[in-house]
């Protein structure tokens, strides 16, 4: 493959969100490229003859061997050819952009770790010195999540290293009691028992279900996770409602305290869509998102620069001929760079056109069933591609539909063949089998066994394994682990 074909195939992989940050690199790296749209004197000079042919000399003139003896007044100077008066005062200003310029950056929500939360809380204590290095510690430890990710001998070992500090189980132990107090509870846990315990320890008043709550994680945490009821009720003699009522207060509780402290956690990410579908007469509509199609051209300054260059005749000595080849591999670099995202944005469009005619019936109606198996093969044949490169468009990207915003990879499913004979897609029988466990009784759910009995009475024929299959991709446990106490 050529370079050229090697930058279009690693641009295609890479989403609308990310592809700023890539421009924005090869802006940095090769100053012969530009943002901005290209008018009608760059298209001339890029398409002109005359500039071809400066191009073509200029290349001789790269590649000269000789080396003749000029004076000074003869010697190229970068500075003949960048006049003051073509930088922008904006562009000399700190904040780098133009009043009128469009902003294109995806705003993103700040945030405040967990850490930074649980410190301010730590600063309220009245602890020694030692305590609070102590203390400061375990919360550097502690994750997004809220659980302390180093166990105690290890925390030990960290303070006699990096704090020069000498202490037991004990007091790191009694340390982290205090940590465990701050809120949200369950902050500080090393496991989710742990976790749950700290919760229901702190709820108040303490009921007889809150109790029980307490006992079942104490005693029975395995079983409970399992869903071995049966079990739990009868070690602990509890009736329905009891073993019910417990049961629903740890329900309540909060696996991963953490991402309750306000304001607390990562930025939050949001998807960017790639492709823009929309009804328009009666018919779909299709628009690339504006992050797909930036507005790029060669650096005018640049072009100029070469072509003076090239068009000044005459021998050259070396350093003229080293800044031709500079410059004459920055303005290919750029130029090959502007056709691959042209290239890019072309590539896109053909193919997510392709789908959009072979899953017209779905993109219509947003109905699930209206999908058509559809394999990257169907739509490679369609635009005349290879199904390498439909799989780097189909990869990572996402498009949005009047019915909500997805994946486009979610759209290429395998087919199955219904007792009739009839091509269906996976992602159809996988939407029925939802919703045949959404309609399950939670108090006795449907075994993987009793599920493929149901899809083949309604006229899907697949094995007890494939149900199972298509359960775990739904991300839906195994039926003992769905059940509910009512």
């Amino acid at each position: 493959m050529s370079p050229q074909q090697i930058q279009l195939m690693k641009l295609l992989q890479v989403p609308a969100l990310l592809l700023d940050q890539r421009i924005k690199q090869e802006i940095e790296e090769n100053p012969a490229l530009e943002e901005g749209e290209e008018g009608l004197e760059d298209q001339d000079l890029q398409n002109d003859e005359d500039f071809d042919d400066s191009m073509d000399r200029g290349e001789e003139m790269a590649g000269a061997d000789d080396e003749p003896e000029h004076s000074s007044e003869d010697e190229f100077d970068l500075s003949d050819y960048i006049e003051d008066d073509e930088i922008p005062n904006y562009r000399l200003s700190a904040g780098n952009v133009s009043a009128d310029e469009e902003q294109k950056e995806i705003p993103f929500a700040a945030g405040v770790s967990p850490q930074e939360v649980l410190l301010t809380q730590l600063g309220l204590l009245d602890l020694s010195d030692r305590e609070y290095l102590i203390a400061s510690h375990i919360i550097g430890n502690i994750d997004d999540s809220g659980y302390l990710q180093r166990d105690i001998h290890s925390l030990i070992d960290d303070l006699a290293f990096n704090q020069n500090i000498q202490t037991d189980f004990g007091e790191v132990l009694d340390v982290l009691r205090l940590v465990q107090e701050f809120d949200p509870p369950g902050v500080g846990a090393r496991d989710l028992q742990e976790c749950l315990l700290l919760q229901i320890r702190r709820k108040k008043p303490r009921t007889r279900p809150i109790e029980l709550a307490g006992l079942i994680l104490e005693k029975n945490f395995n079983d409970f996770t399992r869903k071995h009821y049966e079990k739990i009720r009868k070690k602990h003699g509890l009736t329905d409602r009891e073993l019910k009522e417990a049961i629903d207060e740890v329900l309540k509780l909060n696996p991963k305290p953490g991402n309750s402290l306000q304001g607390s956690g990562k930025s939050a990410q949001y998807v960017v869509p790639d492709f823009i579908v929309s009804h328009k007469d009666g018919d779909l509509e299709l628009s690339l998102n504006s992050h797909n199609a930036p507005e790029l051209r060669i650096n005018r300054t640049y072009s100029e620069m070469f072509q003076a260059i090239a068009e000044s005749g005459g021998k050259t000595d070396r350093r003229q001929r080293e800044t031709l080849s500079f410059v004459k591999q920055k303005l290919d670099s750029a130029k090959w760079f502007i056709d691959a995202i042209r290239q890019r944005q072309n590539t896109l469009m053909v193919t997510m056109q392709a789908i959009l005619k072979f899953q017209k019936d779905y993109f219509m109606s947003g109905d699930e069933t209206d999908l058509r198996p559809m394999i990257l093969k169907d739509i490679a044949d369609m635009v005349q591609l290879d199904i390498s490169t439909v799989s780097r468009v189909a990869n990572s990207k996402y498009v949005q539909t009047p019915f909500g915003t997805f994946l486009l990879k979610e759209f290429f499913s395998e087919s199955l063949q219904t007792d009739t004979g009839e091509e269906v897609s996976t992602r159809e029988v996988k939407k029925i089998l939802q919703e045949c466990i959404e309609a399950e009784s939670k108090k006795k759910p449907l075994t993987d066994d009793e599920l493929a009995v149901i899809l083949k009475e309604k006229g899907y024929n697949i094995a007890r394994r494939t149900v199972a299959k298509y359960r775990e991709q739904l991300g839906i446990p195994v039926a003992r682990l769905r059940k509910e106490l009512l």
